[in-house]
C-alpha cells in the first residue's frame, strides 16, 4: 500500500526514453537510431507552430495578449478550435496541410472561454460570464464549426472549466468549478458555493439541449461542503472520470442515468531526488539539486484522460499544497498501478527544461494528459506546463509505461490533442508576452517514421544516478585536440558556474562532465578591489571610482570555494584549461542597474580552478554598461572579447567592440566592429555573443537581435579578419551563413538568443542557444550542426 492507494505495479523502464536507449554508433557511444535499425519505428517530430497572435495579425507586429489554452477539432480532424481567454473568443484553424496551418478568424463570446469539445459539427464551449467569485456564472456557447457562427447558447449553474463529450457522441460534461478567489485569506477553501457537474443530452436538436445537474458536494473528505471539480474525460461506457483538485479526490460518473457511480481519494505519494528548494541569496540562487525527499505530498491531479474502461491516467499538478510532480495511472475501483514518482522532474533535468524557480513550489508541474491510439500502438501525453514539453509514453502494458520521447511544446503547453487517424498531434501552449519574447502557439506534430529531431542535446548521470543539470548554456568552444568535444558554459542565472564537456560524436550530443570553476587557490579572492576602483580618469585628478567593492567581490565567490560569474563565453586555451568571459552586471550612474560586478576574463586550469584574473582597464571600468562581455577567443598570444553592444570608447557609436588583451605584456587595444541595423519589426537592439578562432587572422562571430518568433529579423554568423587593424581601427565583416532558416527548420518558432558557436577540428560548425533558464522561456535549448560552412 502506498497512502491508502494500492500499487499494482511501477514502470522502471519510464525513466529510459528512446534517445537513450539506442544502439552504440562507431564513434563508440549511442547513436541516433535510425529508421531503419528502429525497424520501421514511428516518432513524432513537430512540423509546425501556429502564432495565435497571427489570427490579429498576419505577422504578429502587435502587443495584444492572446492565448491558445484548449484545443479540439473538426470531425475529420482538418479544422482546429481553441480558446482564448484574455481576448474573450473562439480561435479556428484550416489544418488541411498540417506543415502550413492557416488561421480563419475567431468567433467572440460573451465572457471568458475556459474549455472546448467538439460534437458533431458543433463546438461547445464552456464560458465564464461570473460577475465576482461569490456569484458565479456560465454557459455553454455552441458554435458551429464549419460556418464559425454562433448558433445559440445554454445557461449553466455556476463558472465552468473543462468540457468532454462523450465518444458515442450523445452526452456534453461541462465541469462547474466555481473557483476560489486566491486572495481571500490565504486562498484556502472552503469558499462557497461548491462545484458540480453538468451534463447536456446530445442527442435531440440543438435549440432543446439543457443541463442537468450532478451534485459533487459531500463526497470528498477534504473540504467536502466545496467540491472544485478540475477536468472531466469520458469513456466509450459514458462513464465520466472527474478530478477534484483541491478536495485531492476522484469521481466517476455514469452520465445516461446522471449518478455518481464511484468515488476515491487521489492520495499522496513520497517523493525522492527532487529539488525542493529555490535558491536563497546571491551565492545560491538557482542550483538544481536533486537529493531532496518531499513525503505525503497530496497529487492534486488536474487533467486526466482514460486509457481504457477501466483505466486512466492523471496529471498531478497540484494547488494548495501538492502536487506530485509526475502523473498516475488508476483503477476504476480506486488501486494505483503506476505512479511516475521523480521521473519528469528528472527527464526536464536531463534535457535542460528543469524550471529552478519553481523547485520549491511543484517542479516541472504537470497540467494536462491526452491518449492516443496509432496505428494499434496506446500512447499517453503529458504536458509540463513548467518545464514546456510534452512527455510521450507507450501504454503497450498499462502497469508499465515506457517514454518514448520528450517533445519541445511552447511556453506553458495546457491543451492536448490525438489526431491518430491523421497521424497528428497537437498541443496549445497558453503564454503569451511578446516583452519576454513569448507568443502562444499551436503546436502541430507528426507520427512518422524518422529520427526525433528533439532534444539535441542531453545529459549523462551524476555519480548518484540523477542527471547532470543544465541550462542557459552561452559560449561554445571546440576542443582542440578531439572533433567529437565542444565545451560550453551556464550564464550567471545559475549560481555554481560551471563548464560542461559535450560529446557531439553521439546523437543527440551529450553532456558527460559538468566542470564547476573554482577559486581553490584563492586567486580571484586577491583581486584588489582598490586596484579595480582607484583610478585617474578624464583630467588626470585622481578619483574614487564607487562601483564595486570588497563586499560585491566576496558575493561572487562561494562557501566551497566554486563562484557565482556570469559566463558568457569559453575558449580553449593553448596552453591547456580554458579561458571564461564573464560579464559585468550594472551600469555606472544608472541607479535602476547598480554595479554588482566588472567584467572579467578568467584563465582556468581544466580541472576548472581559476588561476588568472584579468580586467579592463580602470578607466573603461569607471564607464562600465551593461552589456559587457560575451564571447572569448584566443590567437596569436593574444585573448580577445566580444562586447555585446556599444559602450562610451572613442570611434563609432553604432559599433561593438572587440577587445584585444596581449598576454606577454598585459596591454588591451580595442576593434571596432560593425554592427547590422535593427531589423525586427519590433525595435530592440543588434549585438555581439560569440567569437571563435579560425586562424589566420579570421574569427566568426555572432551577431543576433534580442527578438524570437515572428520578431527575430537578425540571426547571423560573420567573418571578420584583424589582421593589421590597430586600437580603434574598424573591422570589416563578410556574411558566412543567416541562420534565422535553421532555427526553424524543425518546426518550431526561432529562438531570441543564440549566443554560442564553435568550429571542430573537422570543420563543422555548431551554434547554440541561451534558454534562459527555462524562466519565461519555452526552455528549448537547440544545439544545431551547420555542417562545412567556412
Amino acid at each position: 500500500m502506498v497512502n491508502g492507494n494500492k500499487v499494482l505495479g511501477i514502470g522502471i523502464a519510464a525513466l529510459l526514453p528512446v534517445f537513450m536507449l539506442a544502439c552504440d554508433g562507431d564513434n563508440g557511444g549511442p547513436d541516433a537510431p535510425s529508421p531503419t535499425r528502429l525497424g520501421g519505428t514511428k516518432v513524432f517530430n513537430r512540423i509546425a507552430s501556429f502564432p495565435v497572435c497571427s489570427q490579429i495579425d498576419s505577422t504578429c507586429d502587435i502587443d495584444t495578449e492572446t492565448s491558445a489554452e484548449i484545443v479540439a477539432a473538426s470531425a475529420d480532424g482538418t479544422k482546429l478550435v481553441y480558446t482564448d481567454s484574455p481576448r474573450g473568443v473562439v480561435g479556428f484553424i484550416d489544418l488541411k496541410n498540417p506543415a502550413t496551418p492557416v488561421g480563419t478568424g475567431t468567433t467572440g463570446v460573451s465572457g471568458e472561454p475556459t474549455s472546448v469539445a467538439v460534437a458533431g459539427d458543433v463546438a461547445i464551449v464552456g464560458v465564464n460570464t461570473s460577475r465576482d467569485f461569490v456569484n458565479p456564472s456560465g454557459e455553454v456557447a455552441v458554435i458551429n464549426v464549419a460556418t464559425q457562427a454562433l448558433v445559440r447558447t445554454v445557461p449553466l449553474a455556476g463558472q465552468p472549466d473543462s468540457v468532454a463529450v462523450s465518444p458515442d457522441g450523445r452526452y456534453a460534461a461541462i465541469v462547474i468549478e466555481n473557483e476560489r478567489d486566491e486572495d481571500l485569506g490565504d486562498g484556502t477553501p472552503p469558499q462557497l458555493p461548491g462545484g458540480s457537474l453538468q451534463i447536456i443530452d446530445l442527442s435531440g436538436p440543438v435549440a432543446g439541449w439543457t443541463a442537468s445537474t450532478v451534485n459533487l458536494a459531500g463526497i470528498a473528505a477534504l473540504f467536502p461542503a466545496d467540491a472544485e471539480p478540475e477536468f472531466v474525460d469520458i469513456n466509450s461506457d459514458n462513464v465520466a472520470v472527474v478530478t477534484l483538485q483541491e478536495n485531492n479526490h476522484i469521481v466517476l460518473v455514469n452520465l445516461a442515468t446522471a449518478t455518481v457511480i464511484g468515488n476515491f481519494s487521489a492520495g499522496s505519494v513520497d517523493l525522492d531526488g527532487i529539488d525542493a528548494t529555490e535558491g536563497e541569496g546571491d551565492a545560491d540562487k538557482n542550483v538544481i539539486r536533486q537529493t531532496e525527499r518531499l513525503t505525503a505530498v497530496p497529487r492534486e491531479p488536474d487533467g486526466v484522460a482514460w486509457i481504457d474502461s477501466e483505466l486512466f491516467a492523471t496529471a498531478d499538478e497540484g494547488d494548495l499544497n501538492g502536487g506530485s510532480r509526475g502523473f498516475t495511472i488508476y483503477h476504476t475501483n480506486g488501486d494505483v498501478v503506476f505512479t511516475s514518482g521523480n521521473a519528469n522532474d528528472r527527464l526536464a533535468a536531463r534535457l535542460g527544461h528543469y524550471p529552478d524557480e519553481r523547485s520549491g513550489n511543484k517542479g516541472n508541474e504537470p497540467e494536462n494528459v491526452e491518449v492516443g491510439n496509432y496505428g494499434g500502438d496506446k500512447l499517453l501525453f503529458v504536458a509540463s506546463e513548467r518545464a514546456s514539453v510534452l512527455f510521450v509514453y507507450d501504454l503497450s502494458d498499462p502497469v508499465r509505461p515506457v517514454l518514448k520521447q520528450v517533445l519541445p511544446a511552447g511556453t506553458a503547453p495546457e491543451g492536448i490533442l490525438a489526431l491518430p487517424s491523421r497521424s497528428l498531434l497537437v498541443a496549445a501552449s497558453e503564454k503569451d508576452a511578446r516583452d519576454d519574447q513569448i507568443r502562444s502557439v499551436v503546436n502541430v506534430y507528426r507520427h512518422e517514421v524518422a529520427v526525433p529531431a528533439y532534444p539535441s542535446l542531453v545529459s549523462a548521470n551524476r555519480s548518484n544516478g540523477a542527471p547532470i543539470p543544465w541550462g542557459a548554456l552561452s559560449g561554445l568552444a571546440a576542443d582542440l585536440n578531439e572533433a567529437t568535444t565542444l565545451y560550453a558554459v551556464e550564464d550567471g542565472f545559475y549560481g555554481r558556474s560551471r563548464i560542461f564537456r559535450i560529446d557531439v560524436g553521439r546523437r543527440p550530443a551529450e553532456i558527460g562532465e559538468e566542470i564547476a570553476i573554482t577559486d581553490a587557490n584563492g586567486v580571484f579572492a586577491a583581486v584588489s578591489a582598490a586596484a579595480l576602483t582607484d583610478t585617474t580618469v578624464g583630467d588626470g585628478h585622481p578619483t574614487r571610482i564607487d562601483v564595486f567593492d570588497q563586499v560585491d567581490l566576496d558575493r561572487l565567490i562561494n562557501d566551497d570555494k566554486t563562484v557565482n560569474i556570469d559566463p558568457e563565453g569559453i575558449a580553449v586555451a593553448t596552453a591547456g584549461g580554458f579561458w571564461v568571459a564573464s560579464e559585468g552586471s550594472g551600469t555606472v550612474g544608472d541607479a535602476r542597474r547598480p554595479v554588482n560586478s566588472l567584467n572579467f576574463i578568467f584563465k582556468t586550469d581544466a580541472a576548472g580552478v581559476i588561476q588568472n584574473v584579468i580586467t579592463l582597464p580602470a578607466a573603461l571600468n569607471a564607464q562600465q554598461r551593461r552589456f559587457g562581455f560575451e564571447g572569448i577567443a584566443e590567437y596569436n598570444g593574444a585573448v580577445y572579447v566580444a562586447f555585446q553592444r556599444q559602450w562610451p570608447l572613442a570611434g563609432d557609436t553604432d559599433s561593438a567592440r572587440i577587445g584585444v588583451y596581449t598576454l606577454a605584456n598585459g596591454s588591451w587595444i580595442f576593434l571596432n566592429y560593425p554592427l547590422d541595423a535593427v531589423a525586427s519589426q519590433d525595435g530592440g537592439w543588434v549585438g555581439l555573443s560569440d567569437i571563435t578562432s579560425l586562424g589566420g587572422g579570421d574569427f566568426l562571430v555572432v551577431e543576433r537581435d534580442n527578438k524570437a518568433g515572428p520578431d527575430a529579423a537578425v540571426k547571423r554568423l560573420y567573418r571578420i579578419n584583424v589582421t593589421g587593424v590597430g586600437d580603434g581601427g574598424a573591422l570589416t565583416k563578410t556574411l558566412v551563413r543567416d541562420v534565422l532558416p535553421d532555427l526553424t527548420a524543425t518546426g518550431g518558432l526561432a529562438v531570441d538568443k543564440v549566443e554560442g558557436a564553435a568550429v571542430t577540428l573537422g570543420g563543422e560548425v555548431w551554434i547554440v542557444n541561451d534558454n534562459d533558464g527555462v524562466d519565461d522561456s519555452n526552455g528549448e535549448t537547440r544545439l544545431i550542426n551547420l555542417g562545412r560552412i567556412l
